[in-house]
């Protein structure tokens, strides 16, 4: 016997609740996806016209309902049409969470863990970063460890070069013209360099965080990276995983998380990294 009950003229059971809540989730989430963008007046605009099409068509102004009844008629494909940037973020997150999720389920049955990156030094890349950390020069890397990431590369110049200190720091040098924008390390090679990323538009950032910081944990948000990125301004060092950010890391630090990331050894304590404000004083120590 399955449970209902009236409400009104209306017969409501444990399905219909199950329904409402699933619908109330993916609007919440729709909304936390476009909200703070264009996209929201948008929508508000394609609602709001969806209800005046059902008001002229219950008050059977047949031209009118007829007229709108076109543009109803094409809602869908406006709206893929419309959203295509949030529709792709949207699609990019659940790709990933359902990656993550069956390479988990994966490795735990048969114990498969992949192999390390032996060809990548990572010596080269510290000795880089820990001349561009003391010149201030601006740099963004992002370390892929399992996938190629072909669409961001093409958004660059492609380099397909052996990770060395000298190739580093011409890129980011000042006056070089590869130095704006990111550049992608694979499999111990740098692929591309003027990489654009997707900014993240989290907003608990920070307000002083730039562009390149914004790129970098957007980028970590939809794709299973590390970033790392010298600041411009300070020096500072920053990693960004899953979203979250950790910064005053220590070079030897550094080292040691993209060591972790690229032998697939998650550390516990991103899960405690903040999202908001500063680090405490002795996590911001300066190398």
């Amino acid at each position: 016997m399955i449970f209902a009950f009236k409400i009104g003229f209306l017969e409501v059971g444990w399905v219909d609740l199950i329904d409402i809540s699933l619908v109330a989730v993916l609007l919440y989430q729709v909304y936390k996806l476009i909200r703070g963008s264009l996209a929201v007046n948008i929508f508000l605009g394609i609602l709001a016209l969806y209800l005046i099409y059902l008001i002229v068509r219950a008050a059977q102004m047949e031209l009118l309902a007829t007229i709108l009844g076109q543009f109803m008629g094409v809602g869908v494909l406006a709206m893929i049409i419309l959203f295509q940037p949030e529709i792709r973020k949207f699609l990019l997150l659940i790709g990933r969470t359902t990656e993550i999720n069956r390479d988990s389920i994966f490795r735990g049955i048969t114990n498969w863990h992949p192999e390390p990156h032996d060809d990548f030094d990572v010596h080269e890349l510290i000795e880089a970063v820990k001349s561009l950390k003391a010149t201030r020069t601006g740099a963004l890397i992002v370390f892929s460890r399992d996938i190629e990431l072909k669409f961001y590369a093409e958004t660059g110049d492609p380099i397909d070069a052996k990770v060395n200190k000298r190739l580093l720091l011409s890129i980011f040098n000042k006056n070089s013209p590869l130095h704006d924008g990111a550049i992608i390390i694979y499999k111990g090679r740098i692929k591309a360099a003027r990489c654009v990323l997707p900014v993240s538009e989290n907003d608990h950032l920070p307000p002083h965080f730039g562009l390149r910081h914004r790129s970098a944990i957007g980028m970590s948000e939809t794709t299973d990276t590390l970033l790392l990125v010298v600041s411009e301004e300070t020096g500072r060092l920053i990693l960004s995983r899953n979203g979250k950010y950790i910064r005053g890391l220590r070079l030897k630090q550094v080292e040691q998380k993209i060591l972790e990331y690229l032998h697939n050894e998650e550390p516990k304590d991103w899960e405690t990294i903040p999202t908001e404000g500063e680090l405490e004083p002795h996590e911001a120590k300066a190398d």
